[in-house]
């Protein structure tokens, strides 16, 4: 008889396990495979596949909510925006779970001229503070998240919100977007998805949601991302949310519109 819970992480792990027909695609537990058929065809009508980085993140740097210096972006991808983010002077580190969304992102970065460190891998390992000799260290200025967060199964957030405190400095930013209730996404209740052992395509996520899961941050701005047209420089599709937080007490909140 074995037994295999000791800690808080292994309880995680445990219950990881209770989404394994789904692992590769949803949860940093699995592995990439799923990932790297999704992103075997670069040719597919996929919306961010486009080269262009979302349009929240160049509305925040117009608007001065965020500024350049350290930056860790989860979930990558093909590397839209961690190209732009080293174009605008950020010191940037990307990671993702695909070795084929990084070689497609470093092929980018190597087009445009870009300095960006890729990093291929689980995003929780890679930031442990126990982890891997190729662990990130922080602190980052600003942690971006454009479409990782909602592919993690409600237990996970516990480990996003650790995550979060190690890699972010004192008043870091935090920028994420994500499916939206209503528009993209599964409304079912936590507790549903481990009766169903699937996430059902990803979670959906309120403003309420956010602002509770998120309450130790500042908020900075909360709103539908802006749909943009095809021939627009940035990626913009109403069925996410985005929103900036900050670490610290600093600065006015922006309510949702």
């Amino acid at each position: 008889m074995e037994r295999t819970v000791r800690d808080v992480e292994d309880v995680l792990r445990l219950m990881d396990g209770l989404f394994a027909a789904e692992a590769d695609r949803w949860t940093q537990a699995g592995g990439s495979e799923w990932w790297d058929g999704f992103y075997a065809d670069r040719e597919k009508p996929i919306p961010f596949f486009s080269n262009r980085p979302d349009e929240n993140l160049a509305d925040w740097l117009d608007r001065g909510l965020i500024r350049p210096g350290r930056v860790l972006e989860l979930g990558c991808g093909p590397g839209r925006n961690a190209v732009h983010l080293a174009a605008q002077g950020f010191t940037v580190d990307a990671l993702d779970l695909s070795p084929a969304a990084i070689a497609w992102a470093r092929e980018r970065a190597q087009t445009a001229g870009a300095d960006v460190r890729l990093h291929c891998g689980d995003v929780f390992a890679l930031t442990r503070a126990d982890g891997p000799e190729t662990a990130l260290q922080g602190p980052y200025d600003l942690v971006y998240d454009s479409g990782c967060f909602h592919h993690l199964p409600p237990h996970r957030r516990v480990s996003y919100l650790q995550m979060l405190s190690r890699m972010l400095a004192p008043d870091g930013i935090f920028g994420l977007t994500c499916f939206a209730s209503g528009a993209m996404g599964s409304e079912l209740p936590d507790e549903s998805f481990y009766r169903d052992a699937r996430l059902h395509g990803g979670l959906a996520y309120t403003p309420e949601s956010l602002r509770w899961i998120f309450a130790e941050f500042d908020e900075l701005d909360l709103r539908r991302m802006r749909a943009q047209p095809q021939d627009s420089p940035h990626f913009g599709e109403d069925f996410l949310w985005t929103a900036l937080f900050r670490r610290s007490g600093v600065g006015e909140g922006v309510t949702d519109r």
